[in-house]
């Protein structure tokens, strides 16, 4: 293992969460004000997931108060506290720019069943019942 690639291994976070474009997503980003650090949440859907390894980034977008705004985010960035997904959507691109002329009922995703029944199973397995 050369030195770079023990500093990227370093550096990777393994937060174990999977998300693919087409799913809504909360990122929890620390931002900082002067001395004061706080922690935001920016709420939209993930149109796209771009590159590899460290320099891996994926494009949110949403829209607010009738303007849409996206914003991309280093996956390994320290400054994302956590991602939490809100819906699994069910596309069938890997880039979802068309988005970007659609609004309304038109722009929205549809939620993929198969996929959220899935993760929900695994949340199941992972805690143990109360019962016993």
């Amino acid at each position: 293992m050369s030195l770079l690639e023990h500093v990227n291994s370093l550096q990777k976070k393994n937060s174990g969460i999977s998300f693919k474009p087409g799913d809504q997503v909360k990122v929890h980003f620390k931002v900082v004000e002067g001395e004061n650090e706080r922690i935001q949440v920016f709420e939209g859907v993930v149109i796209r997931i771009k590159g590899s390894g460290l320099s891996e980034t994926f494009t949110v977008r949403k829209n607010s108060f009738g303007v849409g705004v996206e914003r991309i985010f280093p996956i390994h960035s320290p400054r994302i506290e956590k991602i939490e997904i809100a819906r699994r959507g069910k596309v069938r691109r890997a880039k979802l720019y068309y988005l970007r002329d659609l609004s309304g009922k038109a722009a929205r995703i549809s939620e993929d069943s198969s996929r959220k029944e899935s993760s929900d199973k695994a949340e199941t397995k992972e805690q143990p019942s109360a019962a016993n």
